[in-house]
């Protein structure tokens, strides 16, 4: 077994009524693949730097979300939901005709994750969290912060409508990397920025060499759901038996106190829960992908393990530990038993 390639993908369009959900499909096509889905105000590109180390064996499945990337807009008078967001993790299934499915969110992402494994911890066989465990918790401060969203949102649709008839303004990549940059707090930094501008800008028509951002202002002002600390750990408590990987970023704040009562539910009723700190930001998975994939391998390998068919375990000893090469023994032998027995 080898890992996969970021240079073999199938470019995917998904219906949907307002316009299609864009994607790429990186590696294996005849299995049904890992679903990953990025943050706010990211898009797919986020997991290049991560997809190049996981497994061939299964492939990846890597969307832009609604207003994101190269995924159609919503329609002029509508805005963005988190509510919203979750169903299209039903749509994806609807369109491969996935009774499971297997999720890999980094913070929106993640939180997305969440909220669906809860709603429907049947048709999740495991979860990916990369830097995030729930969404925001409300209260009386964080309602203040959003309530100039109504007002921003107003005046991004007034952009939108003039969009139309005027380029918007335009920047040189050095200055796009920089913004990015800036807009992340440095969590990416300006040298990784490319990894996301390539599916977030257009080149100018009017300035040769210039290019500006193309992805929906709305997102920025989406709702947010609801989320009271009694919900999310009544969401926790649904979430059982299901393997669950967690990883944070080291210099991240957004896994904090108010993780710690959901991180405890799940942590305490499911033998399958994983927890793990990597050095980096927020985008921990791009910037330091080498050691989130060491998990995400390991985890990939014990819950959605490779058809047995395709077992070389001399070739896996040099990179298994010795009890993981021990739990494939086993599962290798028993799985030769039951075929015996049925000869």
């Amino acid at each position: 077994m080898g890992t996969l390639s970021l240079s073999d993908y199938e470019d995917v369009r998904i219906w949907a009524p307002w316009g299609h959900i864009s994607g790429r499909w990186y590696g294996n096509r005849t299995e049904r693949p890992i679903l990953a889905i990025h943050g706010w105000l990211d898009n797919l590109g986020s997991f290049d730097t991560l997809i190049p180390l996981l497994p061939d064996y299964l492939g990846v499945l890597c969307i832009d979300l609604p207003g994101h990337g190269c995924s159609s807009r919503l329609p002029p008078g509508m805005h963005y939901s988190v509510a919203d967001y979750v169903l299209i993790i039903a749509r994806v299934m609807k369109e491969y005709k996935w009774s499971k499915v297997s999720l890999m969110g980094h913070s929106l992402g993640g939180v997305l994750s969440y909220i669906y494994t809860a709603l429907a911890p049947h048709t999740v066989d495991m979860v990916i969290a990369l830097d995030i465990v729930l969404p925001p918790l409300e209260s009386p401060e964080l309602l203040s912060s959003w309530s100039p969203f109504f007002d921003k949102h107003l005046v991004e649709e007034e952009r939108s409508e003039q969009l139309e008839m005027h380029e918007p303004p335009s920047y040189t990549l050095a200055q796009l990397r920089s913004v990015l940059s800036k807009g992340t707090y440095e969590s990416v930094p300006p040298e990784s920025a490319h990894h996301l501008l390539y599916r977030s800008v257009t080149k100018s028509q009017l300035y040769p060499d210039r290019y500006y951002f193309s992805k929906d202002g709305r997102v920025k002002y989406y709702v947010i759901f609801p989320m009271y600390p009694q919900i999310a750990a009544e969401l926790a408590r649904r979430i059982k038996r299901k393997p669950y990987l967690v990883i944070k970023g080291s210099r991240s704040f957004y896994i904090n106190s108010t993780s710690e009562e959901v991180i405890s539910i799940l942590r305490s009723q499911n033998p399958h829960f994983e927890y793990h700190e990597v050095s980096g930001a927020h985008h921990v998975h791009l910037t330091n992908p080498t050691e989130v994939a060491k998990h995400i391998v390991r985890f990939l390998r014990h819950h959605r393990p490779p058809p047995v068919a395709s077992w070389s375990l001399a070739g896996e000893e040099a990179t298994l530990s010795k009890k993981e090469r021990r739990k494939a023994q086993e599962r290798f032998f028993s799985w030769n038993l039951k075929r015996r027995s049925k000869l």
